[in-house]
């Protein structure tokens, strides 16, 4: 099989195809940004190789045709060029016509010769992540520009092979795309019935249940601190490797919680020793204990099915009772903007264990509880045999991947 090596810029020059960054901020007013219009790419919208569209500013049709020349085309690959580098989205028919912001930049490969998703995946390996970041510019902050993406070395075999190898790969992508949607409408549902029953009241009965001072019969205000307890976390002295050095307590971050694409958390990046948790104020809480982001990423949320401790970025919220938990979470998830309007702080905001235990909870009656809690739960748990699934393809294809690139493996 023949390969050929080539940088980047070579191919793009030689088959056709085109490396652009983003306009200028001096391009596009922050008045020109608006709720509905032509969607804005930057860096915070890339996530598993997908634009996340939810989330993405966009501009009016007026002002992207002025910007046309960086509009995205089917097959564009679009990266981040400052901070998290390593990321990059492959451009479907859904995202088809949005443009690249300024702080991207976009590769667009003409299909002859380089194959855009055999490049897209290329883009992922350990090795050419590397040469990427070490090529970038910058201390602080990383950066990349059309010369250090044109010079991109590229090994690639013949098209048809570059099909096949895609091919391969993004059957993989596909199921994790695949499962991610199911734990996506898995999670809403929830959320949906949460805000049916206990926010427009629509709960079973409620046809019959009279309404006391705008209470439905039955439920009680309570404090917070009445239905959970409420702890906080810590981190080991960093300068203490006995603290670090071959841990296997799960110690949860922030950034595990705000990585991660769904309400179960697998595992922590990151591990201390016992000697660690000792001689800090981390503190274990049980499984399934709700784990809130309390600082700076406030109001986002995940469980681990075994016992774990985290930093000081969190407020770990333990019910009292064992069917209070599904509502729990779902009445925090609901209260997000409240939670956040409680936080203080100039450096950052964050929201105090002593404000949280003080904040009001109505809390339903225990048959409404016991109810909801079932249902919840019952989707929370496929929730996380989904994300296990996820993990298991993500590790196959990420094991596949050098191997088929590399010629190791034939297609």
């Amino acid at each position: 099989m023949k390969w050929s090596d080539k940088k980047l810029g070579a191919i793009c020059e030689e088959f056709g195809g085109l490396i652009q960054t983003g306009p200028f901020g001096s391009q596009l007013h922050q008045s020109e940004y608006q709720d509905e219009g032509v969607p804005f790419i930057m860096p915070q919208d890339i996530e598993d190789g997908r634009i996340k569209l939810d989330s993405v500013a966009r501009v009016s049709e007026e002002a992207a045709n002025r910007l046309k020349r960086h509009k995205v085309k089917l097959g564009t690959i679009v990266m981040p060029r400052r901070g998290a580098i390593n990321k990059r989205a492959f451009i479907t028919e859904i995202e088809e016509g949005a443009l690249c912001g300024s702080g991207c930049i976009k590769i667009e490969l003409s299909g002859v010769g380089l194959h855009p998703k055999f490049l897209y995946h290329y883009l992922d390996q350990p090795n050419i992540v590397a040469w990427i970041e070490q090529h970038a510019v910058g201390s602080t902050m990383l950066n990349l520009n059309s010369t250090i993406i044109q010079a991109i070395p590229v090994r690639y075999p013949d098209f048809g092979v570059q099909e096949k190898i895609a091919s391969v790969l993004s059957a993989y992508d596909d199921l994790i795309e695949n499962n991610r949607r199911r734990m996506t409408l898995l999670e809403e549902s929830a959320r949906q019935l949460y805000r049916e029953w206990f926010v427009r009241l629509r709960f079973p009965g409620y046809e019959h249940t009279r309404i006391v001072k705008g209470v439905p019969e039955g439920w009680a205000k309570k404090k917070m601190r009445d239905v959970c307890e409420s702890v906080g976390g810590g981190t080991p002295s960093t300068s203490r490797p006995e603290f670090w050095e071959d841990g296997d307590i799960t110690w949860v971050v922030p950034t595990d919680i705000t990585r991660n694409n769904c309400l179960a958390l697998l595992d922590s990046e990151k591990k201390i020793t016992e000697a660690g948790l000792k001689n800090s104020s981390a503190k274990m809480v049980p499984p399934e204990t709700i784990l809130m982001t309390s600082r700076a990423s406030i109001g986002f949320f995940g469980l681990v099915d075994r016992v774990v401790c985290t930093n000081q970025g969190f407020i770990s919220v333990i019910p009292k009772e064992e069917n209070l938990r599904m509502y729990l979470l779902h009445n925090l998830m609901n209260r997000r903007e409240e939670i956040l309007g409680r936080a203080v702080g100039s450096t950052y905001k964050e929201i105090s264990k002593s404000t949280f235990r003080e904040m009001d909870i109505l809390v339903p009656t225990h048959s409404l509880l016991e109810s909801f809690s079932e249902f919840a739960y019952d989707t929370f748990r496929q929730v996380r045999v989904l994300k296990k699934q996820e993990v298991k393809l993500r590790a196959a294809r990420d094991l596949l991947l050098p191997r088929l690139m590399s010629g190791e493996i034939a297609v």
